[in-house]
């Protein structure tokens, strides 16, 4: 007989958190609590969801507005990290998942729940990121991860399950691609994105046109900086959500910020996934033109560093670890003189950096000229180049020696 009285379940409305909550009563004799994330998912997927929940069979369904926290906390440290996840993924599912087990940690808090439950797979990386969190804030509380206890294979045997219960679900059988969605991106798997050689249709991309479709005409859009942080759009100061929202409108009708990849998962497997970040394309461009204004060379070598190792931490789910905080602490500081203005311009998919300033740029004209200046003596470079290079001359000194 299990020990568990009350679960909270990180709910969706899909297919699969449905049959969880009649799974959980039945197989746990426990009282099952709902809980969503508002991350920026739209209006269309939180619709109904109270009552689909309630209808499923739970006692209860909370929804947390987190849009402002997930970007302001989340999304903006991971910016000023510089983290690009194997070269190209903006790590858009990755960021959500600490702020929403986190909130899910706190709604077990407050109704006295003793267990915790998830709906993802036994081959995906959010498994990892849900309780790894969960390990790190409520390490007390029991985790029940259906997927690897049940002994339903497919969308057919939840589909059965649930008319089997007379519960309503708006799910099919013919449903044919996988897709997560919040304020940073959406992200698309399945159907024919599970041949890499396939390419992907018309319907995969459902946040921004396609390049080819996109305006005949570029479109400039300025972003202003203070400390590391996106604080106007357009000379328009918005807050970190309504920010993104901004960009993201912009940016997604000129087809920007679409890849399309096969990744490493943290299970060990690979994957081939189609993202849409277009104000995050956006957003990080801009930046990266900044910090290259403002950093020196090894200021900005080690940034990189620190910007590649993050990109880990955060797709592995180690939000809450000693080694996430020291890299933030570390971004953190480098993003103080992070200050000024970028122009970007916005073309058939393509977003340009062509304008940048900063109050605290280590450019100089006066320095970098190629017409005469006088600041500069070029018989200096002579004697630097010959104590930089004076471990090779020495190499080669020896080398003929020993001959």
């Amino acid at each position: 007989m299990s020990d568990i009285k009350k679960v909270v379940l990180a709910y969706s409305g899909g297919l699969d958190t449905s049959a969880i909550v009649p799974w959980l009563k039945e197989n746990y004799n426990c009282e099952v609590v709902a809980f969503a994330a508002d991350v920026g998912q739209g209006d269309e997927e939180l619709e109904g969801l109270h009552e689909k929940a309630i209808a499923s069979g739970a006692s209860e369904c909370h929804i947390v507005d987190l849009k402002e926290e997930f970007v302001k906390e989340y999304i903006y440290p991971t910016i000023k990290t510089g983290a690009v996840y194997e070269g190209e993924y903006l790590l858009g599912t990755s960021m959500a998942r600490p702020v929403i087990a986190k909130a899910q940690v706190e709604i077990a808090r407050k109704v006295g729940a003793d267990a915790l439950c998830h709906g993802c797979t036994g081959k995906g990386n959010d498994q990892v990121r849900f309780e790894g969190t969960f390990a790190a804030l409520a390490p007390e509380l029991t985790v029940i991860a259906p997927w690897r206890e049940w002994d339903m294979v497919s969308r057919e045997d939840l589909l059965a399950y649930l008319a089997e219960r007379d519960i309503p679900t708006t799910a099919s059988a013919t449903k044919i691609y996988s897709r997560d969605a919040n304020a940073w991106h959406i992200s698309h798997e399945g159907g024919e994105l599970e041949d890499p050689w396939q390419a992907p249709t018309d319907q995969i991309w459902t946040m921004t046109v396609s390049p080819e479709q996109a305006p005949d005409a570029s479109e400039l859009v300025s972003v202003s900086f203070d400390k590391g942080e996106l604080v106007s759009v357009n000379g328009k100061a918005l807050s970190p959500y309504q920010a993104l929202v901004e960009l993201n409108t912009i940016a997604a009708a000129h087809g920007v910020g679409r890849i399309d990849i096969v990744e490493n998962r943290l299970v060990g497997m690979k994957s081939r996934g189609c993202y849409e970040t277009p104000g995050g394309t956006v957003i990080m461009k801009a930046y990266k033109a900044l910090e290259a204004l403002v950093l020196d060379k090894a200021a900005l070598k080690y940034r990189e560093q620190l910007g590649l190792e993050f990109s880990h931490v955060m797709y592995d789910g180690r939000w809450f670890t000693q080694l996430s905080q020291a890299l933030l602490a570390g971004a953190e500081s480098l993003s103080a003189g992070i200050t000024g203005d970028i122009v970007i311009k916005l073309y058939k998919g393509n977003a340009t950096v062509v304008q940048r300033q900063s109050p605290n740029s280590l450019y100089s004209e006066d320095f970098a000229t190629f017409g005469a200046d006088d600041v500069y003596d070029q018989k200096h470079a002579e004697g630097f180049i010959r104590l930089f290079s004076l471990s090779s001359r020495i190499a080669a000194m020896k080398g003929e020696e020993s001959k």
